[in-house]
């Protein structure tokens, strides 16, 4: 297994509170700030070495500077299994909430589709090893560390992926500009996948066919699409204020 650098502050911090195993951290030396100095204490705790480096080390080890004055380098994220998505949810009680990333092969649009995730509570992620980025630095840094405290699955095949959902029980919304039922009328409190396609061509033929329902994020102006990564959020968090509308009825969970 080989090792993955880990950069940024939120991104380091989340990965220590995870107890992602941590080899060395590279600080910035001569960094006197309160965070640095935070993430340092964290990082000897865990029995990670640190070691102050020079900004122009640091600037080389990164693309474009992304450090903020911090690197770790860590043991390369694994990855979950369909199934393990699945049994998560079973052991919250709760009913799947999972979210399908069909090419997205922009990192910063991952990193933040897994940080929403995270945020309403999906019970995790699935991604595909073709044409779609992977867990690299730059998604850790954009989702603010939250890779470390979700779930995610890379599939060779999503279609197959879509399949397994189906046989256990799940629905699956394929989220398309001309998707036939809006979102505003769709029920999302039952077992969901939610799937999100690539800015260029939005949801593959062969994953759309596979979809239960169609849906779109109704537009009122004169722009007809939204970021790949915006419109997971507002799916994401109208499944989840449908689900806490119902907890408080007392109609689910």
């Amino acid at each position: 297994m080989r090792d993955e650098l880990i950069l940024g502050r939120n991104a380091v911090i989340e990965a220590l509170r995870a107890g992602v195993i941590i080899d060395k951290v590279f600080i910035a030396k001569g960094a006197t700030d309160s965070t640095l100095r935070h993430i340092a204490s964290l990082a000897r705790e865990a029995g990670a070495v640190v070691s102050e480096t020079d900004r122009r080390k640091l600037d080389s080890m990164s693309s474009a500077n992304q450090h903020q004055g911090v690197i770790a380098v860590a043991a390369q994220t694994e990855y979950a299994a369909v199934a393990d998505i699945l049994k998560t949810a079973d052991q919250r009680g709760e009913a799947p909430l999972i979210i399908l990333c069909d090419q997205i092969s922009d990192p910063h649009n991952l990193g933040a589709i897994i940080r929403t995730g995270e945020a309403v509570g999906a019970h995790g992620i699935i991604i595909t090893k073709h044409k779609s980025s992977g867990v690299t630095p730059t998604v850790v840094k954009a989702s603010s560390g939250a890779v470390y405290h979700t779930a995610i699955a890379r599939v060779t095949n999503l279609t197959a992926a879509v399949t397994e959902l189906k046989k256990s029980g799940v629905w699956v919304y394929g989220a398309s500009a001309a998707g036939v039922e809006s979102l505003w009328q769709t029920d999302l409190t039952g077992p969901t996948a939610l799937v999100i396609g690539s800015e260029g061509s939005g949801i593959s033929r062969l994953v759309g066919e596979s979809c239960d329902f169609s849906i779109n994020i109704p537009m009122y102006g004169k722009i007809s699409s939204l970021n790949a990564s915006v419109s997971a959020a507002i799916l994401m968090y109208e499944a989840a204020r449908q689900r806490a509308s119902s907890v408080k009825e007392g109609v689910y969970g």
